[in-house]
């Protein structure tokens, strides 16, 4: 696994030298663009529109639009004289809160944290009282020179830190549209609708989701190569419940007490509610 980042964990006056690991990755299938004559990878060149002419990483700088067309540039030397007043490699604990106090819209992507070579008993110590407490750490922590809300827990007795957003970063609800007003909820819609959430709650398993489309996408790669005649299978009908009640009371019925196979089947015909 390939090193992000090495620092320290700042813990009060306690410093634990860590390694950062990319907890995550995507598996998105990705494809090429090419030249329909000929099948060739096609090639994006930086052309400057103005002198018309192509262009090289030495030549950019980067520049910030304060107003439609007017920049400031902005050089390395910019950029340096900020590090020292936003941070160094330090992950610097603030806070313990809660886990359950954080809304998961907060989280943004996830990174596994390793002791370093002098740091294997204090990073041991942190793990345990975090443990102990059940408490995770709110720390700020500059990457790439970004800096960033971080969260500190403990998954599967490692050390994980997960960025999380700045308040400022999240969007007000009151943008979203069309969002309905309070209205009184039918007391029998209500009761059928526990129930329904009650047929179908499970123990979270994470193994038995899986990307679908990925998974049928990468079939029909494999069958392309092999040379396979590619069969699409029809598209089912789609049903539409207009009555929200009689879509509840079938869901109910077609999930209740319902072994594993079954409910699989019941979600795949799922009823939509118009």
């Amino acid at each position: 696994m390939h090193t992000l980042w090495k620092g320290s964990i700042s813990f009060g006056l306690v410093n634990i030298p860590v390694k950062m690991f990319t907890a995550t990755e995507e598996k998105d299938i990705r494809f090429k663009y090419l030249h329909k004559a000929c099948n060739t990878p096609i090639k994006y060149e930086k052309v400057c529109p103005t002198c018309d002419k192509k262009i090289t990483e030495e030549d950019i700088v980067r520049g910030f639009e304060y107003e439609p067309g007017r920049f400031i540039i902005m050089d390395a030397a910019d950029f340096d004289s900020l590090k020292t007043s936003v941070g160094s490699k330090s992950i610097e604990i603030l806070d313990f809160v809660n886990l359950e106090e954080i809304d998961p819209i907060y989280f943004e992507k996830s990174y596994f944290l390793a002791p370093q070579d002098n740091g294997a008993n204090a990073y041991s110590l942190l793990r345990k009282v975090m443990m102990d407490t059940k408490k995770i750490a709110i720390a700020k922590v500059t990457i790439r020179n970004k800096q960033s809300l971080a969260a500190l827990r403990i998954y599967n007795n490692v050390l994980i830190m997960e960025t999380i957003f700045f308040p400022d970063e999240i969007r007000s609800v009151s943008l979203v549209p069309g969002l309905p007003e309070e209205t009184e909820v039918s007391e029998k819609e209500l009761d059928i609708a526990t129930k329904l959430v009650d047929n179908l709650t499970e123990t979270f398993d994470p193994v038995k989701y899986t990307d679908d489309y990925r998974e049928a996408l990468r079939s029909l790669i494999n069958k392309k190569i092999e040379g396979q005649e590619i069969e699409i299978a029809p598209e089912a009908p789609q049903r539409n419940v207009i009555d929200l009640m009689e879509a509840l009371k079938a869901s109910v019925k077609e999930t209740k007490k319902a072994p594993a196979k079954t409910k699989k089947k019941a979600s795949s015909n799922r009823k939509s509610v118009g």
